[in-house]
């Protein structure tokens, strides 16, 4: 950041004052510009007990699976995001909407929440970020084609689950080792 969003003036890195980290200070009006991590919503979409990926048509990771999941919105909340997300790529609604894993990504400042949904319809197909989409079971995923590792992470723990039946809330961080 080299001007501010509010007067236009120059900004400096610095600890502001009663802070305990650099922000962003404009040197001509004083605000602080707080930067906060970007949040993913998605969600694990189940049909039959097989699971719903999308293979990417944008970069990062283009060709690879992924669950639907993306950003979200100013106006929206978590769960809205993931439906949204899940249209967006998949034409696919959902329900039964569940909070499965919140996976903490410090070092590059991003925040996954991953629901478990039931999967509605039967018609989906790709949106316009995807290629293809299709149905898995947890035995056939594509291990070594899924997109991110924060995803893989999420699958793993609901293919284990899964051979339980059991389907526990984790909150987990990804370290900076992890390949990305």
């Amino acid at each position: 950041m080299n001007y501010c969003n509010q007067c236009g003036g120059k900004v400096n890195w610095q600890i502001p004052d009663g802070e305990d980290r650099h922000r962003y200070v404009c040197e001509h009006c004083n605000i602080i510009h707080y930067q906060n991590p970007r949040m993913v919503a998605g969600a694990i979409p189940i049909m039959d007990g097989k699971i719903l990926l999308c293979r990417r048509a944008i970069e990062p990771r283009r060709g690879m699976w992924t669950i639907p999941a993306g950003y979200l919105e100013n106006g929206e909340s978590v769960e809205q995001c993931a439906r949204r997300e899940t249209m967006e790529e998949a034409l696919a609604h959902l329900d039964d909407m569940l909070p499965y894993s919140l996976l903490n990504i410090t070092f590059i400042d991003q925040v996954y929440f991953i629901y478990r949904a039931r999967l509605v319809n039967t018609d989906f197909r790709p949106g316009n970020e995807s290629l293809e989409v299709q149905l898995f079971h947890p035995d056939e995923i594509p291990w070594d084609e899924i997109a991110f590792p924060v995803i893989r992470k999420a699958l793993e723990f609901y293919y284990n689950d899964q051979l339980e039946n059991r389907f526990p809330f984790r909150e987990i961080d990804i370290p900076a080792s992890e390949k990305l």
